[in-house]
């Protein structure tokens, strides 16, 4: 589906190398408001499987198939597990207004909520907290202080007041979770989208690498191959990043309930940190939450949304994230618009701009200070290439993806084509910063000719013009690139 190199056809390229991902849901379930979101500029469908049914999963992932076969492109589905979040439970009435300075009891008796007494889905809460524990409910919009830990009952004060409403979450900061990251119902629902055909998931609550190779292991079980997501959102996951990239695909900064676990002032610098990890290790990153929220009933962001856009992006994300603004917004189509106009725009001007360079010359370095191997030699001399000769492409042969990556971290100008002959490789790809998947046999040396010959026939290169080409010339094993040439179009 998509990109399958073909010299009769033309080469599409979006207008931003910086990747959107969208989250579906009623205002976008649609197959034309899904072709739509497509043409503004979204790269990859998230589905939230937190919410709907399995038939409704099944038609939305028909549907942004359907759209990206009748637009002749690739659109990847993120499936995001729900994971162990603890919720509020059904209240009386809604939404429940709780109020700074009274008493209020949380409960794991199957209780239909009143304002004295409010249920939650956690059973082991009594176990997590101690008198003095700080409680956050509706992504920290309130907080309680615990009083008293009973059996069942956890009775607090409201230390910061406002509208609850049934199902809404509930964060412990700093607590011990009594729930494994990765559920059982995680991997039924898991073992459904392998069913539909989907190999990348997102991975809440993410605290240890073990959590991550759970659901791998799940996969191998049932003879497939998966891509995970380590969203992180908890303390624990910061702390133990370092054990996480290593055996994770990407990562995801889902700055929600990461700014109620860790103080909220510290999450940009948890942000910028988790970026030049994520850059340094070879893993795509995306930054997610919020980040054009006013656009849920607004047709414009505010100036700061689209400033930490912006400054994400400059800070070396490869993807950017919507949650309710593409859910259950108003103008999802607007929204994908908007975004897709800020990536567009910071990528002109990034090497313009000091703090990128900065941030280049510092990744540079840390590289050379790794005992560097030959692939990110290779990709370094690319990347500084790219500057020198003002190349618009870069043609790489990669087996599993890895070259194309070494390559995108550096946020080079031209647009990495990476080639390979499977799908999965191919969506995956897509999560890269400028990385353009094409599917194509590059057991030949004639691949680079068949595509130079796609790249003039769809007036993206003229004569005299130079790409670059990366491939494992010599090694003759996978992952081995080795060798770059450069080529000036005749």
């Amino acid at each position: 589906m998509g990109s399958r190199v073909s010299i009769a056809m033309k080469m599409q390229l979006p207008l931003h190398k910086t990747k959107i991902i969208c989250t579906i849901g009623p205002a976008s379930q649609s197959e034309t408001v899904l072709s739509d979101m497509m043409r503004g500029g979204m790269t990859i469908a998230r589905i939230n499987f937190s919410h709907g049914t399995l038939e409704e999963h099944r038609q939305t992932i028909a549907a942004v198939r359907s759209a990206a076969t009748k637009q002749d492109r690739r659109c990847p589905i993120l499936v995001d597990l729900p994971g162990p979040k603890m919720r509020i439970g059904k209240l009386e009435t809604e939404p429940l207004l709780l109020t700074k300075g009274t008493e209020v009891t949380l409960t794991t008796r199957d209780v239909l909520g009143t304002p004295t007494l409010i249920p939650v889905t956690y059973q082991r809460l009594p176990e997590s907290v101690s008198p003095g524990s700080v409680i956050y409910l509706n992504d920290g919009f309130i907080a309680l202080k615990v009083i008293t830990v009973l059996q069942d009952d956890v009775l607090c004060t409201v230390t910061v007041g406002g509208p609850l409403l049934s199902g809404k979450g509930l964060n412990l900061p700093g607590a011990k979770i009594f729930m494994a990251p990765v559920t059982d119902h995680d991997l039924e629902l898991m073992d459904f989208a392998l069913g539909e055909g989907v190999t990348t998931f997102g991975i809440s609550f993410v605290e240890t690498a073990e959590d991550i190779l759970r659901a791998k292991m799940f996969a191998r079980e049932k003879g497939k191959k998966i891509y995970v997501v380590a969203k992180i959102e908890r303390a624990a996951a910061v702390e133990n990043i370092d054990e996480i990239l290593e055996v994770s695909d990407a990562i995801m900064v889902a700055r929600g309930d990461l700014g109620v676990e860790i103080p909220i002032e510290e999450v940009p610098i948890v942000q910028k940190q988790l970026i030049r990890k994520a850059n340094l290790s070879c893993r795509p990153i995306i930054t997610a939450t919020q980040m054009l929220e006013s656009m849920i009933d607004n047709t414009r962001p505010t100036r700061a949304e689209a400033t930490d856009v912006a400054n994400a992006i400059l800070d070396g994300t490869d993807a950017v994230m919507m949650s309710e603004e593409t859910a259950i917004g108003r103008y999802p189509v607007e929204a994908v618009e908007v975004m897709a106009r800020i990536a567009i725009a910071l990528e002109r001007q990034r090497h313009t701009i000091r703090s990128s360079i900065f941030l280049q010359e510092q990744l540079k370095g840390e590289l050379i200070n790794r005992q560097i191997n030959v692939p990110d030699t290779i990709s370094l001399n690319v990347s500084e290439a790219v500057r020198a000769l003002s190349c618009p492409f870069i043609l790489t042969a990669t087996s599993g993806g890895m070259t194309a990556r070494r390559v995108s971290r550096l946020k080079p100008d031209g647009w990495i084509i990476a080639c390979n002959n499977d799908e999965r490789i191919c969506d995956f790809l897509l999560f890269s910063y400028g990385v353009f998947p094409m599917l194509m046999d590059t057991g030949t040396r004639e691949w680079y000719r068949r595509l130079i010959s796609l790249l003039k026939s769809s007036e993206l290169v003229r004569r005299g013009d130079r790409v670059i080409l990366t491939e494992g010339k010599f090694s003759g094993t996978a992952g081995g690139t080795d060798s770059l040439g450069i080529i000036t179009i005749q």
